[in-house]
């Protein structure tokens, strides 16, 4: 990569970092709450949900914060959800019904009784502190209870969600990322999250070839990133969404 191009990428995550980014954005959903592990659960419901049209799923997400009100840890833990989800297969948000979201709600209350958090649990989990480990055990734990889909795996798929949640829990001193499990996971092994959008930038801009939003991809987008910002390979995201939207308004 030319020095013209790292340039720019680091110019406009520096311009897009910033706390209006929030808005608008899932990542919002985190800041409406106090504590770490209110902070986790709502992060992870939303991560799961966030896919499709953002004027649809946001409210959605809404809607399950405004229940507990503001406690969406305790809210799972004592299983309130169930008083509004009801156990049938009607649609509760696009691909997912009522049956598959209380399947997963279900595992987060599990995972919560278990070990605490669902911090707690990714943190015994992943002694490496590596972010690809931690990938792979929050896919297991929800695949080792049948839940299909909701909860992609990496090296098998681009794992595009759960690499957003990571990037939220992980990167600190970040005015949109959180950064409650920087103490046992590294920024330094975190990968973009990578949709057809991010795709069509990093192309754009010559940093993979690819045109499968495959694993594969991933691994490249995010290597090419981290001779941009060695420490923080992540922080690219953010300058491939400020890449777009200097494009579109140029």
């Amino acid at each position: 990569m030319d020095s013209q191009t790292k340039q720019i990428l680091r110019d406009l995550a520096d311009r897009y970092e910033t706390a209006d980014f929030i808005n608008g954005d899932p990542s919002w959903f985190m800041h409406q709450v106090e504590g770490r592990r209110n902070q986790e659960t709502i992060g992870f419901i939303a991560s799961v949900l966030s896919y499709g049209r953002r004027d649809i799923f946001m409210p959605k997400v809404n809607a399950l914060l405004e229940n507990s009100n503001g406690e969406p840890y305790q809210w799972v833990r004592d299983g309130k959800y169930k008083d509004i989800i009801p156990d049938n297969t009607a649609c509760f948000y696009r691909l997912y019904n009522n049956k598959m979201m209380l399947a997963l709600l279900n595992g987060v209350q599990q995972m919560i009784v278990d070990y605490g958090s669902i911090g707690e649990y990714v943190k015994h989990e992943t002694p490496s502190h590596n972010a690809l480990d931690a990938l792979k055990a929050i896919a297991v734990y929800f695949q080792q209870r049948n839940i299909k889909g909701m909860v992609p795996a990496p090296l098998s798929s681009a794992a595009k969600r759960p690499c957003m949640f990571l990037r939220w829990m992980v990167r600190d001193a970040s005015p949109v990322d959180i950064g409650v499990w920087a103490d046992f996971i590294d920024k330094r092994t975190l990968y973009i999250p990578l949709d057809t959008h991010v795709l069509q930038e990093a192309h754009s801009l010559g940093l993979v070839s690819g045109k499968t939003a495959g694993w594969g991809t991933v691994a490249k987008l995010t290597d090419a990133m981290r001779e941009v910002f060695p420490d923080d390979p992540a922080k690219g995201d953010f300058a491939l969404f400020g890449y777009g939207v200097n494009k579109d308004n140029g």
